[in-house]
C-alpha cells in the first residue's frame, strides 16, 4: 500500500470517528423534560450545599431528620435538618425556612447579619456557639468575601419552603452540641454528626 493510499484511509477513518462521536453527543444532549419540570429547582449537592442562589418561591422536599424547629417573625419557621462535620474541618448546617403565613415575608435583610454586608440577601448572619468551649463561630467566606451559605433570599413567598445551608469552621472534635442562631429566630441547640 502506498503512503498516499494510507493517508486517504486514515483521513476517512478520522471523519467516520468524528461523525460517530457527533451523533453520540447529540443523542446525549436531548432534553426529555416536560415543560412543567423546567420550573423545579435543581437538586442540591451532597450535604445540602448549593452554589447558586435559591429562588424564594421554590418548594424544598421534606427531609426525614429534624434536629430543631424554631419560630421567627410573621409565621416564618426554620427547620434544621443536619449539622455535619467533614474531614476538612468544616461543619455544614442545612435545613429549610417555611413561611406558614398568608403574606410574602420580606424581612430577610437581617439574616445577612452585619459581618458580610456584601451578602445582605443570605443567611450569612448565622452563628454557631460552642458553650463548653466558650467560642462563637461565624459563617465562612471565600477569597472574594462571599459567604459559604445560601444567598438570594430577598423574600419567602406565602406558603412556600426554601432550603438553606451555612458552613462554619468546625469546633473541636469533642464538641457535639452547639447553639445555632440566625437573626430574627430563636436559638436552637443542635447536635453535630460526623
Amino acid at each position: 500500500m502506498s503512503v498516499r493510499h494510507r493517508v486517504k484511509v486514515r483521513g476517512g477513518a478520522a471523519v467516520a470517528v468524528a461523525a460517530v462521536l457527533a451523533l453520540g453527543l447529540a443523542g446525549c444532549g436531548g432534553d426529555d423534560k416536560k415543560p412543567q419540570d423546567s420550573q423545579k429547582p435543581p437538586a442540591s449537592q451532597p450535604g445540602g450545599a448549593t452554589s447558586a442562589p435559591v429562588p424564594s418561591g421554590s418548594q424544598a422536599p421534606e427531609p426525614a431528620q429534624v434536629l430543631a424547629t424554631v419560630n421567627g417573625e410573621s409565621g416564618v419557621v426554620m427547620v434544621i435538618n443536619s449539622a455535619i462535620r467533614d474531614a476538612s474541618g468544616f461543619v455544614t448546617v442545612s435545613g429549610q425556612i417555611k413561611n406558614s403565613g398568608d403574606k410574602d415575608f420580606t424581612g430577610t435583610a437581617n439574616w445577612g447579619g452585619t459581618e458580610l454586608t456584601a451578602n445582605a440577601e443570605s443567611v450569612a448572619g448565622a452563628t454557631l456557639v460552642d458553650r463548653a468551649g466558650k467560642k462563637r463561630y461565624y459563617v465562612l467566606r471565600d477569597t472574594e468575601n462571599r459567604c459559604l451559605c445560601t444567598t438570594g433570599l430577598s423574600r419567602v413567598k406565602a406558603g412556600s419552603t426554601i432550603p438553606f445551608f451555612a458552613q462554619f469552621p468546625a469546633p473541636p472534635a469533642a464538641t457535639s452540641d452547639v447553639d445555632f442562631t440566625l437573626p430574627t429566630f430563636a436559638t436552637a441547640t443542635i447536635k453535630i454528626s460526623g
